[in-house]
């Protein structure tokens, strides 16, 4: 392959890579330095919806309810139809686009989307590239792998993304490397901080080992159906929402909520309103570490609050987020 990325696309549909990661690992960090790539290069991205991914308003040419489209030439589209049809809608485009990305969630097994890919009519106009999967280095734990749809991401990783070296030292680097090859000894494991990584590394890549032949040869199509329909449920997962019309104390909200918070939480995201104030705070967590990003508020102020762990007390945590509450 070369530096331009002049991808064989007529003799072998449009390639796809499906990015895939547990929960905080940097997916949508990466999703938005390929949209900014400079290599002329027409992507799509569908994802499940693009409210996270930081499109900055200089590439924006136009948006529609379930699409963005960008000065560059690449889109961006939810998942609101069924990813066959959503598919078929970026196909079916005037404008040919070069590359297609799906951006799984953190808790999802990506093998129904390969399989969608490999054993659908879209076997005939797609082209599955390789399955990516970004690690968190400083969150990531053997423990994660109580979690069947964890394990399938490393287990059905072409390329393995070891993401925020920068956090951790370099024998834990090394350690997670070690025993990711235990799991998947034939991915290629690369390292990056901030997801950033060359596109030529990750795109154009040929490196799926799972294609329509052997589908046949592996019977894989009878795991389709050993799946489990919903794998939050089973593997422990809930997802709890939060929202007030009233402000978060500050020193309430870090002394009695972020402080202690429980090990069960992995993932929390959302828009916080302090008293203390007047700018818009966006909320990031991922393990024990999270970021907050100011902006100016173009909507009425409000707490808008979700979070994602195994095992949790919806009650206990909606009670601890309603006592961090100004009057």
């Amino acid at each position: 392959m070369n530096n331009s990325l002049q991808l064989d696309i007529p003799k072998r549909g449009m390639p796809i890579t499906i990015v895939t990661g547990f929960l905080g690992s940097g997916k949508t960090t990466l999703i938005n330095q390929i949209l900014h790539n400079k290599h002329n290069l027409k992507v799509a991205i569908l994802v499940n919806e693009f409210g996270d991914i930081n499109i900055d308003s200089q590439l924006l040419v136009d948006i529609n309810e379930n699409m963005v489209e960008l000065s560059n030439g690449c889109i961006c589209c939810t998942i609101n139809e069924g990813l066959v049809d959503t598919v078929y809608q970026i196909l079916e485009r005037d404008e040919k686009i070069d590359y297609l990305i799906i951006e799984t969630t953190g808790l999802a097994d990506p093998f129904p989307i390969m399989l969608t890919f490999l054993s659908t009519e879209l076997k005939d106009l797609t082209y599955l590239d390789s399955v990516l999967t970004l690690v968190d280095c400083e969150n990531f734990t053997p423990d994660h792998f109580d979690s069947e749809a964890a394990f399938k991401q490393i287990a059905y990783g072409d390329i393995i993304l070891l993401n925020k070296t920068d956090l951790v030292s370099q024998d834990r680097v090394d350690y997670l490397e070690s025993y990711i090859k235990t799991v998947n000894n034939g991915a290629r494991v690369l390292r990056s901080e901030y997801s950033q990584i060359p596109l030529y590394l990750i795109l154009d890549v040929n490196l799926s080992k799972l294609q329509p032949y052997s589908l046949l040869e592996n019977n894989n199509q009878h795991e389709l159906q050993k799946i489990p329909k919903n794998h939050l449920i089973n593997d422990g997962f809930t997802s709890i929402s939060f929202q007030s019309k009233r402000p978060f104390s500050a020193l309430k909200f870090q002394h009695n909520f972020l402080d202690e918070l429980p090990d069960n939480i992995f993932r929390a995201k959302g828009i916080l309103w302090f008293k203390e104030s007047e700018s818009k705070h966006i909320f990031q967590l991922s393990g024990k570490r999270y970021d907050m990003q100011v902006e100016q508020w173009s909507t009425t102020p409000t707490n808008q609050l979700v979070l994602i762990g195994r095992n949790l007390n919806p009650l206990i945590i909606q009670q601890d987020l309603t006592n961090c509450l100004t009057m």
